[in-house]
């Protein structure tokens, strides 16, 4: 019963935050964001460390997809088609790395489509191996495609309404926001199909923590002009993706753990 009323709960949350959001006005882009603390040209390359922060993210990533793809999976899932939102996930990871790389050359608001677009590919999938994981596989995996395409609308759409000079970001709040809220409700509700899920919750949270950093850009940047909170932020949330790899690389079946102690 209790399961029953946390799909109820988590199918009226996925309906009522976007009808929510979207009878606040449209929220553009503000053009200050892209004024970062640290501006220092190193090596001849502008914004030096905003862009070499980005290299641990294709670190993760490259590490999560060979991982996945040279044991094929089978050390990690009970069925083999649940790597798919993690390959998505780490792939997206990797070209996060690419893309920030490329925004923070030259901040704008068309080199942060690039930025945003292989975010979205890590938000949605992970959320969706989190359902695959938690609530049903079947589900989980019949929604990644769903997710994925509504994770690049949400990029597509602000871009379309910028040169519209209307731009409008409520979409991708949603796809950037809803499933760190919802996720941890699915970690609590439902019952894991593997150990150290926990470790999910530890990785939302270090990435909340990069969020942090990023909104404390410049007084991080001020206590000793050494790093800035934005390439912090990037630094911490690649962590957070290795922390997911980490969890993957040592966890195991519920079910194999308790046939192995009836033996």
């Amino acid at each position: 019963m209790r399961y029953v009323s946390g799909k109820a709960a988590l199918i009226l949350a996925a309906a009522a935050i976007p009808a929510a959001l979207f009878i606040l006005p449209p929220i553009p882009q503000s053009l200050d964001y892209h004024n970062f603390a640290d501006g220092r040209t190193i090596f001849s390359i502008p914004n030096f460390l905003n862009v070499a922060s980005n290299f641990p993210f294709i670190l993760a990533g490259a590490a999560g997809l060979w991982m996945l793809l040279k044991n094929k999976s089978r050390e990690f899932f009970l069925q083999p088609h649940e790597r798919w939102a993690y390959l998505v996930f780490f792939l997206g990871v990797a070209f996060t790395s690419i893309g920030s790389s490329y925004y923070h050359l030259a901040p704008d608001n068309d080199r942060l489509f690039w930025d945003r677009l292989p975010m979205t590919l890590g938000f949605m999938s992970v959320f969706a191996a989190v359902i695959s994981e938690r609530v049903s596989v079947k589900t989980g995996i019949g929604l990644l495609a769903p997710l994925l395409l509504v994770g690049l609308a949400s990029v597509l759409y602000w871009r379309i309404t910028e040169a519209r000079g209307e731009g409008d970001l409520r979409l991708y709040a949603i796809v950037q926001f809803y499933p760190l809220l919802a996720i941890p409700v699915l970690l609590g509700l439902f019952p894991p199909r593997y150990t150290r899920g926990g470790q999910f919750l530890v990785a939302l949270a270090v990435y909340g923590a990069a969020k942090v950093f990023e909104l404390a850009d410049a007084q991080f940047f001020s206590a000793g002009r050494i790093i800035s909170g934005h390439s912090l932020k990037h630094i911490v949330a690649a962590a957070s993706a290795l922390l997911i790899l980490d969890m993957l690389r040592k966890r195991k079946p519920f079910a194999q753990i308790r046939e192995a102690q009836s033996i």
